[in-house]
């Protein structure tokens, strides 16, 4: 019989947040992970990007979470923002009906801004280990209550000298959490960290399913000159749904970048150059539809989670052979069907040998398509980039549609407490607490997630009901 989310006998909230999700048959590592986490297993996960991982300890942490407590319960430590942004988006997805707030942690975004959102009730932070490093030095986050560790991404964590950090963490944290740590790689570092800082982990190494089974991976050997007339010719011919184009440094990214748009691509990019914010706000439009091509450094391989990447390019071989793994494991996700092409010329054969030994086959060789073959594929080819791309499986935009966030103008100066709102929101007809989501409250206003396709209701309701006797100005929330 065919395993489901149901054999875990998850709370209502969790079974909900995942049938909207179209969370349907666990992965590989899911049906490993999940059952063990519920139990409170220490465990080491070897598994590739793509696998389903975040979810695999997202579920279980979400489930054992208790509400009513203040203090973080869950950290997870991620090495990139991107990483860290994303992790907290499907925390947040997955406890969404439960809510459960989580919160990212990192550099390049006000720490007074954050520090404000840990005085609310935090259930999980997700951070880089500098900026959770400074918050604990602050003494802005508080570890007394952290039952779940989870290190995701732990052989990048060493690649980019962060392990120290990460250590010093483990040992502020209370002895009887749980930790699990997730890697694509088991470098002899991250396995002395683990005996020395976990008990008794139970080994789970997955095997690299999604490498293998959901992506056709070919090669074409071409002229670093020519590589611009092939990108050109394969994207006609393969008319993807959305694609990644991936190069190895910031110059290239900006030539390919240019030269697409001068021929019409809708197209952005994305790399480290960038400031944090115009970053997330690439990968938003992204993930938006807003446009179809997306032109990326390595920043991008970590924490991209759309479901529709229909196909990835390698426009240079990646000098490392983890980093085609965590490229190409952008496409071919939550069980769809993707493409992964890469183009080598003669001095980046060098790089392919390593690739193909670290997944198990040879990358399939490919002729240089026809000028035909690009003929006949141009009406269609033209056809598509005219129209914006439509977004087939946007998960938080699923689970957040039935969901109106409203603002009060009025918080802690006011005295408005969280049990204020839910109190007066609750006794509004054909509302229950069950309605009410996440709730923050600043100094001078108040936030307040109305679920179940509530929000006009309680919206036109609050324009004549008072909270502890004052008469709030309530309105839909901005983004």
């Amino acid at each position: 019989m065919e395993e489901n989310f149901k054999s875990y006998h998850l709370s209502d909230q969790v079974n909900k947040a995942l049938d909207v999700l179209k969370y349907n048959v666990p992965t590989n590592v899911q049906s490993e992970v999940i059952p063990k986490l519920l139990k409170n297993q220490d465990l080491i996960v070897k598994s590739q990007t793509g696998s389903g991982k975040t979810a695999a300890f997202a579920i279980p942490i979400c489930e054992k979470i208790t509400w009513e407590e203040n203090k973080p319960q869950a950290l997870v430590l991620t090495p990139t923002r991107e990483l860290a942004a994303q992790v907290r988006e499907d925390i947040t997805n997955i406890g969404r009906f439960k809510r459960i707030k989580a919160l990212a942690v990192y550099g390049k975004e006000p720490f007074s801004f954050q520090k404000e959102e840990l005085n609310q009730k935090t259930h999980v932070v997700v951070g880089t280990p500098g900026r959770v490093t400074d918050h604990i030095e602050q003494g802005t986050l508080h570890l007394e209550d952290i039952k779940y560790l989870v290190i995701d991404e732990a052989d990048e964590m060493l690649k980019m000298g962060f392990i120290d950090e990460v250590e010093a963490i483990m040992e502020k944290l209370p002895l009887n959490r749980v930790t699990n740590v997730y890697s694509a790689t088991l470098p002899i570092q991250i396995e002395k960290l683990c005996e020395k800082h976990m008990q008794d982990p139970i080994k789970v190494e997955i095997t690299n399913e999604v490498t293998t089974t959901n992506i056709e991976h070919n090669l074409f050997e071409v002229k670093k000159e020519l590589k611009m007339e092939l990108l050109k010719d394969l994207t006609v011919i393969e008319n993807p749904d959305s694609c990644i184009i991936f190069c190895n440094t910031q110059e290239q990214v900006d030539d390919v970048s240019t030269e697409l748009e001068q021929s019409g691509y809708p197209c952005d990019q994305i790399h480290g150059g960038l400031e944090q914010e115009q970053r997330f706000a690439v990968m938003d439009g992204f993930k938006s539809g807003a446009f179809r091509y997306l032109i990326a450094t390595d920043v991008a391989a970590r924490g991209i989670d759309v479901d529709n990447v229909s196909l990835v390019i390698n426009f240079d071989v990646p000098r490392e052979k983890e980093g085609y793994v965590h490229r190409t494991g952008r496409t071919g996700r939550a069980g769809n069907k993707g493409k992964a092409i890469t183009f080598a010329d003669h001095y980046e054969e060098k790089y392919l040998r390593p690739i193909e030994n670290y997944i198990g086959f040879e990358l399939h060789k490919k002729e240089m398509p026809s000028k035909e073959e690009v003929s006949n594929a141009k009406s269609a080819f033209d056809e598509k980039m005219k129209e914006r791309r439509i977004v087939k499986n946007n998960k938080s935009a699923r689970i957040n549609q039935d969901i109106m966030k409203l603002h009060f103008n009025a918080g802690k100066k006011k005295k408005i407490r969280v049990i204020d709102l839910v109190g007066t929101i609750s006794n509004i007809p054909n509302v229950t607490a069950d309605d009410i989501g996440i709730i923050s409250i600043k100094d001078n206003w108040s936030y307040v997630d109305i679920l179940n396709g509530k929000g006009s209701l309680v919206l036109e309701a609050m324009e004549h009901t008072k909270v502890k006797g004052k008469q709030l100005k309530v309105s839909k929330a901005k983004k």
